[in-house]
Parts: C-alpha cells; sequence; structure tokens
C-alpha cells in the first residue's frame, strides 16, 4: 500500500507533493532491510518513476528525498536489475557531482545531495552486478579520485569523503582491475595517504616523523569514520605490496607506514572506535613492506632524551627500580628508541586475546604483524622480548598457568583453530631467536611439540633465520631449577613397544630403514 500510493503521487504529483509522499515513505522504512516479495513490481516501478522525477528541475530538498527512498529500494537486489542502466548511473554520478571537472563544491545546500547519491551508488554497485560493470565502463574510481581531491583540504565536508572512500573500498573490493587502477595510474597510495594525514591533522616533525600530543582531543566520529574507510581502501590497495613492491615505492610505504604508527598513538570519540581504527592500522600496517616498518619506532627526540635524564638524575644511584619505572612511565623506551607504537600493538593483541572469540579474524593479523616486525627488527624483537618473556623467575607453575602475556601465548599454542596455534608458537619462537632450548624454557616441551614436529627441531637445534647472540638471560631461579628438567624428556616408541628418549627412538628406526633397504 505504500509503494502504491507513493508511486501515484510519483507518477502525477508535484515537486512538494512528492517530497512529503517519500518522507513519509523514507521515515517508515529506515530501518528495513527485507521486503515482501508480493510488492516486488511496484517498488521497481517507484524506483523507475524517482529516476525520471531526478531528471527534472525539482528542489534541492525533494532531491535528497528522492535519494533517501532510492537509497531504501536499492537494498532490495531484486528491484535492482531492471533500473541499473547506463542513462539512471550517470544520473546518480551528476548528483554527486562525479561528472564536474572544476571546482564544483562551493554551494554548501548541495552537499546532502551528493552524500545521498554516494549512499545509492554504494547500495547499487554492491549489490548489482550490472552496476559493477558500469562502474568500468564510466570509469567510476577515476572520478571519485578527483572528487576526493577537491575535498582534500576542505572542512565540513566529511560526509561526502567518507562516502566517497566507502564506494571506492566497495570498488577495489569487487575487481581486482580497478585495485590495480587504483595503485598505479591513479596515484591512489598517495592520494589516500594524504587523506589520513588530513584527518589526523599531522604535523611532520621529520621526514617519518610525526608530533604527537597525547593530552590533544580525541579524534572526532567524523574524521574517525574518514580514516577507517581510507584505510579499508588502502588496504585492497596495497594487499599485494607485502611480497611485490618497486624499490621506488619505498619512500610512499614508509610515509604511509608513519602515517599508521601516528594513528596507533591517537583515540577516536569512543574506546570501541578507537578499537576500530586501530584494528584496519593493523590490517593495512600487514601489507607493508617490511623492510619499511622500520618506521614504527624513532629515536628520541632531544626534549624526551633531556626529560629522562633529568629524571634520573634526580634519583640515587642505587634506585635500580624506580630508574626503570620512570623509563617507563610516559614513553615506551628500549635502546634510545620510541617504542609506544609497538607498546600499542602489544596491548592490542593481548585485548583479542582476552576477548576469547574470533581469534582468527580478530587475532592472527596482529600476530603476524608482529612476528614479521620481530624477524626483521632487532630492536624491536628485543623490546618484545622483554615484554612477553621477560627473565623466567616463576617456575614452579606450568609455562600456561597464570595471567601474564606469556601464559596466555602459550595456552594458544594448543588451540584448536590450527592457524591460530601456529601463529602464536611462531611468535615466540622468533622472540626466542628460534632456539629451540629458549622456546621450550618458556613454553614447555608438550607446548611446543606442534611446532617442532613441523619444523623437523624435536630432537632440538635452531630456525633458518639469524639472529644476532645476546647475553644470558637465565635468572638464579631457573638456574636452579634447570638440572630438575632432566625429569622431563621427549620420549618415543622403540620398535617393540616400549617407551625411550625420542632421539634413541629414531636412531633405532633408522637402523631398520637401513637394514630394509638393503634387502630385495
Amino acid at each position: 500500500m505504500d509503494e502504491e500510493r507513493a508511486l501515484y503521487i510519483v507518477r502525477a504529483g508535484e515537486a512538494g507533493a512528492i517530497e512529503r509522499v517519500l518522507r513519509d515513505y523514507s521515515d517508515k522504512h529506515r530501518a528495513t532491510f527485507k521486503f515482501e516479495s508480493t510488492d516486488e513490481d511496484k517498488r521497481k516501478k517507484l524506483c523507475e518513476g524517482i529516476f525520471k522525477v531526478l531528471l527534472k528541475d525539482i528542489p534541492t530538498t525533494c532531491q535528497v528525498s528522492c535519494l533517501e527512498v532510492l537509497r531504501i529500494l536499492s537494498r532490495d537486489k531484486k528491484v535492482l536489475v531492471p533500473v541499473t542502466t547506463k542513462e539512471n548511473m550517470q544520473i546518480l554520478l551528476r548528483l554527486a557531482k562525479l561528472n564536474e571537472s572544476d571546482d564544483s563544491l562551493e554551494k554548501v545546500s548541495e552537499f546532502p545531495v551528493i552524500v545521498e547519491s554516494l549512499k545509492c551508488l554504494c547500495n547499487i554497485v554492491f549489490n548489482s552486478q550490472m552496476a559493477q560493470q558500469l562502474s568500468l565502463e564510466l570509469n567510476l574510481a577515476a572520478k571519485l579520485c578527483n572528487l576526493l581531491r577537491k575535498c582534500k583540504d576542505r572542512k565540513f565536508i566529511s560526509d561526502i569523503k567518507c562516502f566517497d572512500l566507502r564506494l571506492l573500498f566497495v570498488l577495489s573490493l569487487l575487481h581486482t582491475d580497478i585495485r590495480s587502477q587504483l595503485r598505479y595510474e591513479l596515484q591512489g597510495l598517495p592520494l589516500l595517504t594524504q587523506i589520513l594525514e588530513s584527518a589526523f591533522s599531522i604535523k611532520w616533525t621529520d621526514e617519518y616523523e610525526s608530533a604527537i600530543d597525547h593530552n590533544g582531543p580525541p579524534l572526532s566520529p567524523q574524521e574517525t569514520d574518514c580514516a577507517i574507510e581510507a584505510l579499508k581502501a588502502l588496504f585492497n590497495v596495497t594487499v599485494d605490496s607485502w611480497k611485490v613492491h618497486k624499490e621506488s615505492e619505498s619512500h610512499q610505504f614508509r610515509v604511509m607506514a608513519a602515517v599508521l604508527r601516528h594513528c596507533l598513538l591517537i583515540v577516536g570519540p569512543t574506546e570501541d572506535k578507537t578499537e576500530e581504527l586501530h584494528s584496519n592500522a593493523v590490517n593495512l600496517l600487514s601489507n607493508v613492506p617490511v623492510s619499511c616498518l622500520d618506521v614504527l619506532i624513532c629515536p628520541l627526540t632531544h626534549e624526551e632524551t633531556a626529560q629522562e635524564a633529568t629524571t634520573l638524575d634526580e634519583l640515587p644511584s642505587d634506585k635500580t627500580a624506580e630508574k626503570e619505572t620512570v623509563l617507563k612511565s610516559n614513553t615506551m623506551v628500549y635502546n634510545g628508541m620510541n617504542m609506544e607504537a609497538i607498546h600499542v600493538l602489544l596491548n592490542f593483541m593481548e585485548k583479542r586475546i582476552d576477548k576469547g572469540s574470533s581469534y582468527r579474524e580478530g587475532l592472527t593479523p596482529v600476530l603476524s604483524l608482529l612476528t614479521e616486525c620481530s624477524r626483521a627488527h632487532r630492536n624491536i624483537r628485543k623490546f618484545l622480548k622483554d615484554q612477553v618473556l621477560p627473565p623466567l623467575r616463576d617456575v614452579t607453575n606450568r609455562p600456561e598457568v597464570g595471567s601474564t602475556v606469556r601464559n596466555k601465548l602459550v595456552r594458544l599454542m594448543t588451540h584448536v583453530d590450527l592457524g591460530v596455534k601456529q601463529i602464536a608458537a611462531e611468535f615466540l619462537f622468533v622472540l626466542c631467536k628460534e632456539r629451540v632450548d629458549s622456546l621450550l624454557k618458556y613454553t614447555g616441551y608438550g607446548n611446543a611439540a606442534g611446532l617442532l614436529a613441523a619444523r623437523g627441531l624435536l630432537a632440538g637445534g635452531r630456525g633458518d633465520n639469524w639472529y644476532s647472540e645476546d647475553e644470558d638471560t637465565d635468572t638464579e631461579e631457573y638456574k636452579n631449577a634447570k638440572p630438575k628438567e632432566e625429569l622431563l624428556k621427549p620420549m618415543g616408541l622403540k620398535p617393540d613397544g616400549t617407551i625411550t628418549p625420542l632421539e634413541e627412538a629414531l636412531n633405532q628406526y633408522s637402523v631398520i630403514e637401513e637394514t630394509s633397504s638393503d634387502t630385495d
């Protein structure tokens, strides 16, 4: 009945009546996402009628009402089939100012029309394969980038930027060809990075360092949403960059990584928005070539160094514990480097572990990122080793028992999800410089058995990667307990079915194989 009445007015009424009836329809169906199949034909005709109205010279408020209803109806894929034509797509492009070559964002009164047109395009492109093909034909990605450039340094148009970015994300998600076009032809990497810089109001203090105001206000809701959409679009644009990238692009990736470092050190308007922002930053960092992730840490500024030195000098020389507290109070420092961003990543990882669900989607990206950072960058690895695997003093409880980060990661080593337990074990193995004896010290043999078996290291040794040698970090507690570990040895079955130390069992099987190979 609602569609029938609206259709009658749209076909025969004047602009004021059309605006009123469509506003009523929009208010009633704003939260409708499932539609009755019996009214499908009426909804198709209503869509067609709305597109005809949009061709006329009608007031801006009537255009907005038309577009709001069109956005609601475009949630129904079946309705879109007959109305998704090149002509109708061009109507929406015109209203979204995507066909304009000059600076046409001067009339504030037109902004709601632009936003609603972009929302309609997001729905239509996502739900219609025909619209996706027409997007390629109409070169929609290039038009969206042009609109972004007009928005780049403008204020009060966050909604336009946000839905422009969302449509870019949808297009690049659905079409690998558009990812390539955005990356190379349209220079999407620097463009989207600049959008992030603008959203975060970044002020550069060095080539890859930005000023961080820890006492500044949180990011606004509008800029947070824009940043999240830009991060998602950048993820699609750079999805294969970690394995294939030109050396000439290293500078741009470092700039992007520096922007992401800034992102990790600021907060959104709410805790949930901050987590969403940081989650998308983690996903994007996973696409950055690992050689460019060195910018996540940076040398202390002269002011930070002077402040720490002054504070430390005020403490007596015998106050070692107090000095360590000072060093960790405001800025996370290791070997003269600011480790704040890495510490945020570590806290983010622990929060994801504590959630206890969706480990594959929520936890593995940050664990993989920290693993690769640790493998490639010595200072990051050593800092994380200190945080995750500090000198072992509790030698009475099993490694998986407790509430420390180490205990939580060790518990994940026997998780039912193969991918989760593999990456958790790999992270700890890298922190131990891929030395089996060091890994066993912190995790126990049973927890590490899966990784060691997969690596062929059940009998001991170390992995394939080279790491620098560090000084012995064994505590007196561990040194005293270490001889008692001989009570626990890896065991195996001999050919006769009896249990024996693993190395001896493997040797006996080797003898049998050699004997068997000599016989016909």
